[in-house]
């Protein structure tokens, strides 16, 4: 998850939101306090990328608050969610159901790219992140991704934020020769923000993967009589 003053936004602006950068400072509906510490309450909802951690982890702990409070190396889907206090059984059923109906997916990694002050790795492809983003803030649409700061939101994998731009090339270097990574997205976590660390609240399975059978319970043994 992305600090939302600083997130990537629209293609085709060097990956960055409108004019190349965010306008103005965070807003006050921003998911940090003035300190800088997430909201108590705050939840998102995340595919994790476990297989990132051995290449990015090092980078994440010196460069991204996100992975000093818990946060594995992730893809946001909807970051920030409804607050932890409105979210009960109802909202389970429903995000278990948009969920489901997205087929399970893989993603590649193999380029970076950047926004001010940050470094990201871009996923490919993008569209069924996009997808689920788009089907989530659409129930949900009190919950836009990043508070609504941004007219479109490009899918990436945090790296650094808030960080000095030689911090950002050092970490670009350090990552040119570890990529590409891969991984199969077959879930989507829901994570709230308990003042202390993130916390790992549900998991969400996405449906079959396209262009492969469901699966199908264990059969007997065949009688060797018959």
């Amino acid at each position: 998850m992305t600090d939302t003053s600083s997130a990537p936004g629209a293609p085709g602006t060097g990956g960055t939101a409108e004019a190349a950068r965010p306008a103005g400072s965070p807003r006050a509906d921003a998911p940090r306090t003035s300190s800088g510490a997430f909201r108590t309450g705050l939840t998102a909802l995340i595919v994790l990328v476990p297989e990132a951690d051995p290449v990015v982890g090092d980078w994440r702990d010196r460069l991204d608050p996100a992975a000093r409070a818990g946060v594995p190396a992730h893809v946001s889907v909807v970051y920030p969610f409804l607050d932890e206090s409105r979210i009960d059984a109802s909202v389970h059923a429903a995000l278990a159901a948009i969920l489901r109906s997205r087929p399970a997916f893989d993603l590649r990694f193999e380029r970076t790219g950047r926004f001010p002050g940050g470094l990201y790795l871009t996923p490919e492809p993008a569209a069924p992140l996009r997808r689920m983003t788009l089907e989530v803030a659409g129930r949900w649409p009190e919950a836009p991704p990043y508070g609504g700061r941004y007219p479109d939101v490009v899918p990436h994998l945090t790296v650094a934020q808030r960080a000095q731009a030689p911090d950002l090339d050092a970490a670009e270097a350090g990552l040119a020769g570890r990529l590409p990574l891969a991984s199969r997205v077959s879930s989507v976590e829901l994570v709230a923000y308990d003042g202390t660390a993130w916390r790992a609240r549900a998991s969400f399975p996405l449906g079959e993967p396209l262009g492969e059978p469901p699966n199908e319970p264990p059969r007997e043994p065949a009688d060797a009589a018959n």
